[in-house]
């Protein structure tokens, strides 16, 4: 049964947005290249949206069991994965570059998750997703997610299969995060023969 449902308009940044019950954001070691969602940390998952910085529709609704599937063939099929309810309240916040925006909106009181005693502490996220013009970039692509959340216990995650390009993205990410700091400072040399980096 429904319990609480929010509808806004996000104003996204370059790389998506998370959402879930931490609000200690961080860069994802992997990117669910392939995927609309995938596990930022246990407790929070990163989205990945059509839109390029420009807005989007979003309907959260808490329930108190599995929801109906939505109807209708408005939607790419669904994508599901489990979170592990560490807080209370529901955090949503879009990526930038670099930085982290919170997106709750001041006139929608936050939602809470929903009871977990009987799921050891997770709830089961289901995500729906639609586009007017599903090529990716920047502007107003029509763009609206569902998305549902429920007390269940952990299982596995449900997504479509992934291209080879796919699986090439998600290893470049995954490199470029692995990189040391180091390999980003340079050496310049000064007027007095010594270098500075």
């Amino acid at each position: 049964m429904l319990i609480h449902e929010a509808t806004f308009t996000v104003d996204l940044g370059e790389h998506g947005y998370f959402i879930g019950f931490d609000d200690d954001y961080d860069f994802p070691t992997e990117m669910p290249f392939g995927w609309r969602c995938g596990p930022a940390t246990p407790a929070t998952a990163v989205v990945l949206p059509t839109t390029d910085t420009g807005p989007l529709q979003m309907t959260i609704q808490i329930h108190d069991s599995p929801p109906d599937t939505e109807p209708g063939d408005a939607w790419e099929p669904a994508e599901e994965m489990s979170l592990l309810a560490d807080t209370p309240t529901l955090y949503l916040a879009t990526i930038g570059q670099g930085d982290f925006w919170d997106a709750w909106p001041e006139e929608h009181p936050p939602l809470d998750a929903p009871a977990t005693a009987d799921s050891g502490g997770w709830v089961r996220m289901r995500l729906h997703c639609h586009a007017d013009d599903p090529e990716p970039g920047t502007g107003d692509h029509g763009e609206r997610h569902l998305i549902q959340l429920w007390p269940a216990p952990q299982t596995p995650p449900l997504h479509p299969d992934i291209s080879q390009a796919d699986r090439q993205a998600r290893a470049d990410y995954a490199a470029d995060m692995a990189k040391l700091v180091e390999d980003y400072t340079a050496a310049y040399p000064t007027a007095h023969g010594h270098e500075a980096s």
